[in-house]
C-alpha cells in the first residue's frame, strides 16, 4: 500500500513570480515558426513509460525530451533514456536563449498549448515541488484574459512574458475559456542552490530552512570506474516506483535485480521493470536519471560484504536501508 510523504512541508504559497522577464514578441514570432508543425496530444509517463494521449485539448511541441525525441509530449521520468534536446532547440534561438539563463539544469522543456474552451481535469502531480527537488516552471506567451491556472482553489492569469513557479504539488486544473490558445513555455527543472536566487524576498528563509531538496551536480566517471559498479541486487518493490510512497522496510517481495553498464552508463534494471540509467552524484552514490535525489542509491562493492545503501529524501527527512548486492566479476 501507499504510505503518505515523509515530513509535512508545503511552500510559501501556491505560485511565486520569479526575477525575469522575457521579450514575448520575440517568443510568438518563434511560436509562428514551431506553429508550421502539427502539434500532438500531450501524454503521461509513469514506471510503465509513455502513456495514453489526454483526451483535452492540449498539445505539445517538445525542445527537450528523453532521447531528444520531438514527438515525446510527455514530462519524462526515469527511465532508459537522458533528456537531451529536440530538433526544436536550434531552429527556435530566442527560446534557446531564454532557457541558457535560467540556472536550474532541464529535464522536459515543452511548449504546451491549451485548446479554446478547454477545462483540464483538477489533479496533483504530488512530487513536482521543492520538497523533492524538481521544479515546475511557466513563461507564457501566448495568452487572453480568460485563460487562467487555478492552484489550491486560487486562480491564476499570467502575462506574456513573465516567469512564474507553481506548486504543481497542490490541487490544480488549467482552464482557457477564451478565444484563442493559450501556450506557455513549461519547464520541468531540478532544484539546486542556484535556483532560490529566481524567487522573491519572501522566499528567502524557506530555502535557507533545509526543506527544499537541493541536487548536488552530476560527478561523471570513466568506463573503468563505471564497470566497478556493476552487480546483481534484491530491491525493495516500490522502490523504482517513483511517483508512489512506498517505504523501503518490511517487503516481503523483494524483486530481482541488476545493474549493468550500457550505451547511456549503469542503468539499475528490475526484473519485471524498465531499466532506469543512473547518474553518479559523488562517492558512488547514484539518483535517478530524469528525476532527482528524492531516491538514490550508494554503492559499496569492496571488501567482504559489498552492499549498497538506497535512501528516499523530503527537504531533511530522509530514509535508509542497507542491502547485499553481489559483484559482477
Amino acid at each position: 500500500m501507499k504510505t503518505q510523504p515523509i515530513g509535512e512541508f508545503s511552500t510559501p504559497a501556491e505560485a511565486a513570480r520569479l526575477k525575469g522577464k522575457y521579450d514575448h514578441e520575440r517568443m510568438q514570432s518563434e511560436l509562428r515558426t514551431a506553429t508550421r508543425e502539427s502539434w500532438s496530444k500531450q501524454r503521461s509517463y509513469n514506471e510503465h513509460g509513455v502513456g495514453a494521449e489526454t483526451e483535452a485539448d492540449w498539445r505539445c511541441l517538445a525542445l527537450r525530451s528523453p532521447g531528444g525525441d520531438p514527438s515525446r509530449t510527455d514530462p519524462g521520468g526515469p527511465g532508459p533514456e537522458l533528456f537531451s534536446d529536440t530538433k526544436w532547440m536550434s531552429e527556435l534561438p530566442y527560446l534557446r536563449e531564454v532557457l541558457n539563463s535560467i540556472p536550474a539544469p532541464m529535464h522536459a522543456v515543452r511548449l504546451m498549448a491549451l485548446g479554446p474552451g478547454t477545462v483540464g481535469m483538477t489533479h496533483d502531480d504530488p512530487k513536482y515541488s521543492p520538497k523533492y527537488g524538481v521544479l515546475r516552471l511557466h513563461i507564457p506567451v501566448v495568452t487572453n484574459p480568460d485563460a487562467r491556472t487555478i492552484l489550491d482553489g486560487k486562480p491564476h492569469h499570467w502575462e506574456p512574458g513573465e516567469f512564474w513557479f507553481g506548486d504543481f504539488s497542490r490541487l490544480h486544473h488549467v482552464e482557457n475559456l477564451g478565444p484563442e490558445h493559450r501556450t506557455h513555455l513549461v519547464m520541468d527543472t531540478l532544484a539546486v542552490p542556484g535556483t532560490a536566487s529566481l524567487f522573491p524576498e519572501e522566499w528567502s528563509e524557506y530555502f535557507a530552512s533545509g526543506d527544499v531538496l537541493f541536487n548536488r551536480q552530476p560527478s561523471p566517471l570513466r568506463e573503468d570506474e563505471m564497470r566497478k559498479f556493476e552487480c546483481d541486487l534484491k530491491i525493495p518493490f516500490g522502490f523504482t516506483l517513483w511517483e508512489e510512497y512506498w517505504p523501503l522496510e518490511g517487503h516481503a517481495d523483494d524483486e530481482q535485480a541488476s545493474i549493468r553498464l550500457d550505451a547511456s552508463g549503469l542503468a539499475l534494471s528490475p526484473t519485471d521493470g524498465q531499466p532506469i540509467v543512473l547518474v553518479h552524484v559523488g562517492d558512488g552514490e547514484f539518483r535517478f536519471s530524469g528525476w532527482s535525489e528524492e531516491r538514490t542509491i550508494q554503492l559499496f562493492p569492496g571488501g567482504p560484504n559489498p552492499t549498497a545503501v538506497l535512501r528516499l529524501r523530503a527537504g531533511r527527512d530522509v530514509i535508509e536501508r542497507v542491502i547485499p548486492i553481489r559483484p559482477t566479476p
